[in-house]
């Protein structure tokens, strides 16, 4: 990775279209709320699939061999598969949470995974050795987001352009929160050594055929609209653009721009998706103001999550880079 002076001008366009690009997916899933929830969610991934697919194919042909191999092995398909659920009910759960709350309480909830993470990381502690224990900042980010939450749930029953902040819909938007660590977890793991395209294809294969049976078993429209029903020219459009701009740009880009930024720059723009989506959804597609105790309890909730991303990533850069966190007069402990 360059450093912040030598970054080419066009990967900080990059960024801010990336971001630009995953803050507007609630919004469109939100205009197309006919079509059921996790047909919904299975029809995006069927799109972004296809997409993906002659990505890895070609990146499938400059691998070499030895990374092939692993890549078939048991363990890594196992993960792949195991990521590709987590991914589906990530989906199901977010987009589900779209058709019971309003735009912004959906992203705000559904972004709160790095709170997730540091719940998680302080129950394994302590029984998983290769787990580090959430430092004290991270903790404290955490506590800060449970009183944005709550500050949040205050406009529970309010009504917010077409759609109502309702207990249910925020839980379901945790969820997705929750499922999408599992995700990010695998991710981190097989990406250490795994091409992108190689990675999220076959993820977002296994996430988009898992729904289609889900969705003819719990959703009575199932019948109506079909398993490929975003062929139809109504709904072709939109979800094109869920795949192109908040899947292919959004994601694909925000790992690009990992390859030239600092994880912390991006981990932090990202956290700025329910403003970026909510203002979206207000100029596009008419969502609606959010109330006076969103607006409140929705920035507490994201100073706390960028505590958690700020103090996550540097704790992570002091490990991987021990010897540049101590200097003259200093001991890890004291930076």
């Amino acid at each position: 990775m360059t450093t912040g002076r030598s970054t080419p001008p066009w990967v900080w366009l990059l960024l801010v279209a990336a971001v630009c690009g995953v803050s507007s997916a609630g919004a469109l899933f939100q205009h197309v709320n006919e079509v059921p929830p996790v047909l919904r969610a299975s029809w995006r991934l069927q799109l972004t699939a296809l997409v993906l697919a002659p990505l890895a194919l070609w990146q499938w042909r400059s691998t070499p061999e030895e990374l092939r191999t692993r890549w078939r092995s048991k363990r890594s398909l196992q993960l792949m598969g195991a990521s590709g659920l987590a991914l589906a009910a990530h989906f199901a759960t977010w987009v589900a949470s779209l058709d019971a709350t309003t735009l912004t309480h959906s992203l705000l909830f559904v972004t709160a995974h790095p709170l997730v993470i540091v719940l998680g990381m302080g129950v394994l502690a302590r029984t998983a050795t290769n787990v580090r224990a959430p430092a004290r900042m991270e903790w404290i980010g955490a506590a800060v987001c449970f009183v944005g939450a709550s500050l949040a749930l205050f406009d529970a029953g309010s009504a917010q352009g077409d759609q109502t902040v309702t207990l249910w819909g925020d839980a379901l938007a945790f969820s997705g929160a929750v499922f999408v660590v599992g995700y990010i977890v695998v991710g981190r793991v097989l990406r250490e050594w795994m091409p992108i395209f190689l990675y999220a294809f076959p993820v977002t294969l296994v996430g988009a055929v898992v729904l289609v049976p889900l969705s003819w078993m719990i959703e009575p429209e199932f019948a109506t609209f079909g398993a490929l029903g975003w062929m139809e020219a109504e709904f072709l459009g939109w979800f094109l653009l869920l795949a192109l701009i908040a899947g292919l740009l959004g994601h694909t880009g925000l790992n690009t721009c990992l390859r030239y930024i600092s994880p912390l720059v991006v981990s932090t723009s990202v956290t700025l998706e329910p403003v970026i989506g909510s203002l979206i959804g207000w100029w596009f597609f008419d969502a609606g103001v959010p109330g006076f105790w969103t607006f409140i309890g929705g920035a507490v909730l994201m100073l706390g999550l960028m505590m958690v991303v700020i103090t996550s990533e540097r704790v992570s850069a002091i490990e991987a880079n021990p010897h540049e966190a101590t200097g003259p007069g200093q001991t890890e402990e004291g930076t």
